[in-house]
């Protein structure tokens, strides 16, 4: 054990510093910004299915449709605000998820339930980094919903909201974004947190005895596993803020135009979209724990989870 814990590096940043939470937010926006923009592709046609579910039979028969009149550039269309936005709640969802669980855990609440404390650290961490998303989703899926597309970049989209709705314009999709994401976020960092712990288990030998490339796998599985139940439990609020943003009135309460669209569409309209979306948020969410504390790990400090 001795030698496998001098192998890896050691530490240079002290613990809960504000210099520890402030790598973890740049871990955040690493892990992020990159993954959420390498699986546009597939964020393109899941939210243009969940507005139209006629549109295309399949997601290849999608991809293939949109290279065939618009390129390479067309599969990715809306990677810049999906870049921009996601290295921001990146940055704010993992930075301030360490803030809060050491300040809840640690400080405020010592003898609490881990898992209360998970859900609580990370519904708080959400609640602060979907502010700095957002303006930048709601850009990203009215470019990626809309057919001739509201705008052919970040700059031109976040220009014409601004310029007929003003700022607010930005945030009308906010109450339906915490309604996605608080869930989305709770379930993926307490269910990756007891899956790492179950994981250690089964193993039947303590954390500190596997080195970092073995750790990094671990959080590599349970960052999967979090990923499709959180991918299930938030899905019906996912097509909602597609929906809102794509069709929602001037005027318009978000509550109404809820109640409208969920008139039309149904029940089975709110899961349109999912297989994808598993798809999508399972391979996402596990590749954002390995880039997290694999980065974490570089720095010397300790992969998150299993303690």
């Amino acid at each position: 054990m001795d030698k496998i814990q001098d192998a890896l590096p050691k530490p240079k940043i002290e613990l809960y510093s504000g210099q520890y939470f402030a790598a973890c937010g740049l871990g955040g926006i690493i892990a992020c910004g990159p993954t959420h923009t390498a699986v546009t592709p597939l964020d393109l046609v899941k939210c243009r299915r969940q507005v139209d579910s006629s549109l295309y039979k399949s997601n290849f028969g999608a991809w293939s449709k949109i290279y065939r009149s618009e390129g390479l550039r067309g599969v990715f269309f809306g990677w810049s605000p999906t870049f921009a936005g996601y290295c921001f709640q990146g940055g704010g969802k993992y930075g301030f998820y360490e803030v809060f669980k050491y300040a809840y855990g640690e400080k405020a609440f010592p003898e609490a339930n881990k898992t209360v404390i998970f859900l609580a650290a990370s519904a708080s961490a959400e609640f602060l980094a979907d502010i700095a998303l957002c303006p930048f989703e709601a850009i990203k899926v009215r470019m990626q919903t809309t057919l001739p597309p509201f705008a052919n970049s970040l700059r031109e989209g976040m220009g014409k909201v601004v310029a007929s709705e003003g700022y607010a314009g930005l945030y009308k999709g906010l109450v339906p974004l915490w309604g996605r994401q608080i869930p989305y976020t709770m379930c993926k960092f307490a269910t990756f947190e007891k899956t790492v712990d179950q994981i250690y288990a089964t193993l039947g030998k303590p954390k500190s005895s596997y080195n970092g490339l073995q750790q990094t796998g671990v959080s590599f599985l349970g960052g999967y596993i979090a990923g499709i139940a959180c991918a299930v439990i938030s899905h019906p609020a996912d097509v909602m803020v597609s929906k809102l943003n794509s069709d929602r009135k001037a005027g318009e309460s978000a509550g109404k135009a809820m109640g409208r669209i969920y008139g039309n569409i149904g029940f089975g309209g709110v899961w349109n979209g999912l297989p994808t979306r598993i798809v999508m948020i399972g391979t996402l969410t596990a590749f954002q724990w390995l880039v997290y504390d694999s980065f974490k790990v570089a720095l010397g400090l300790p992969t998150t989870g299993g303690h």
